[in-house]
C-alpha cells in the first residue's frame, strides 16, 4: 500500500475507499491505526438521534490529532465509515439477533459489548437510549462488512505484516479519545471522573509491560493524568494483532475528549492544537524507544536505506 492524502469527504466509505492510509517519509517499526475516526456517513444509515448525538459515538478528529505522526516515522491508517456503522474492533460474530430483520446465516455470538448495545453493529447512544428506528437489514449488514469491516481490517494486517518483514518487530498503537465521564454504556458507569488518558495492554498481554510504563511515563512528563487498563483494557484489534512473542506489540490509547473538545457541540476547543503538539512529540519518542530498546533487524537488501 503506498501513501495517500485524504480522500474526499464526498467520496463514499467503501471498499479502497473504507480508508486513508498515511505512509511515514523515513518507516520506523512503529504504526497508528483509528478505527473509531471516520466521519463519512453512508447514504443508507438511518439512525433515529440527532446528528450531534450520532457523532458522539465518533472518536472525533482523533486521526487528525495523529495527523503529524507520518512525519516521524509512523505510519497512520484511519477508518473513514462510521464506527455506529460497523465497528473494525469487534468480532464478525458479536451481533444481537434482536437487531436484525432475519436469520443471520452463520453462528452469532454476541459478547459483554454487545450487551452494552456496542457491538459490531451499533444499538444505542451514549447514555443508553436506542440509536435505531427499526431492524437492519441482514442483506445489508453483509454488504458493510464486505465493503467497510474487511477492507479495513485487511489493511491494518497487510501493513503491519509489512512492518514486521522490514524490521523484525512492529509496535502498534490503536488509538481512541472516550467521553469525558463515564456513561450508561461504559464499564465504569455513569458519571465516573476518568484519566486525561487510559492506556490498555489487555493486562499486559498485547505488549510488555515495560511498553505501556514508557508510554504512561511519557504522558505524565506532558502533565497528563493516566490510568491504565482501567476503564478500557483493549479490544480486539490488540488482542488480534497484539502478540510480543512474536515481536508484535500492540497498545490501545484512549484520550479525554474533554481534552481538545466541545462533546456537546462536536467542536474543538483551545485545547485542541497542543494536544495535536503533544502526541507528535509522544510518537517521535516511541520511534527513539523503540530503535533503542528493540530488538530490531538490519534492512533488507532489497529496501533502501530511506525505507528502513
Amino acid at each position: 500500500m503506498t501513501a495517500e492524502t485524504a480522500k474526499p469527504d464526498l467520496l463514499p466509505p467503501f471498499d479502497e475507499n473504507a480508508f486513508d492510509f498515511f505512509e511515514a517519509a523515513k518507516p520506523t517499526p512503529l504504526l497508528i491505526d483509528s478505527p473509531h475516526s471516520g466521519r463519512i456517513y453512508p447514504e443508507d444509515f438511518r439512525t433515529a438521534v440527532p446528528e450531534t448525538v450520532l457523532r458522539g459515538a465518533e472518536d472525533w478528529q482523533v486521526d487528525s490529532l495523529f495527523g503529524d505522526a507520518p512525519a516521524e516515522g509512523a505510519s497512520l491508517l484511519a477508518a473513514r465509515f462510521p464506527r455506529a456503522y460497523i465497528d473494525p474492533n469487534r468480532r464478525l460474530d458479536d451481533i444481537d439477533p434482536a437487531l436484525l430483520d432475519g436469520p443471520w446465516p452463520e453462528a452469532l455470538n454476541p459478547g459483554p459489548k454487545t450487551a452494552l448495545g456496542i457491538g459490531l453493529f451499533r444499538a444505542k447512544t451514549g447514555d443508553g437510549k436506542p440509536l435505531l428506528d427499526a431492524p437492519l437489514s441482514v442483506a445489508a449488514l453483509q454488504a458493510r462488512i464486505e465493503r467497510c469491516w474487511k477492507p479495513y481490517r485487511r489493511a491494518l494486517q497487510e501493513e503491519l505484516d509489512q512492518v514486521h518483514r522490514r524490521h523484525g518487530a512492529v509496535w502498534h498503537l490503536n488509538v481512541h479519545s472516550m467521553k469525558s465521564t463515564g456513561t450508561a454504556i461504559t464499564p465504569d458507569g455513569p458519571g465516573a471522573e476518568r484519566a486525561d488518558m487510559v492506556l490498555g495492554d489487555l493486562e499486559g498481554k498485547s505488549c510488555e509491560p515495560a511498553f505501556t510504563a514508557f508510554v504512561a511515563e511519557r504522558l505524565r512528563s506532558f502533565g497528563y493524568s493516566v490510568a491504565i487498563n482501567d476503564p478500557y483494557k483493549g479490544a480486539e484489534l490488540i488482542r488480534l494483532h497484539g502478540r510480543p512473542a512474536e515481536n508484535r506489540r500492540s497498545l490501545q490509547i484512549e484520550m479525554k475528549r474533554a481534552l481538545y473538545m466541545d462533546e456537546a457541540t462536536v467542536t474543538a476547543t483551545e485545547g485542541f492544537e497542543p494536544l495535536r503538539a503533544d502526541l507528535r512529540r509522544l510518537v517521535a519518542e516511541i520511534v527513539a524507544w523503540t530503535r533503542e530498546t528493540g530488538d530490531l533487524k538490519p534492512c533488507r537488501d532489497d529496501l533502501s536505506n530511506e525505507d528502513c
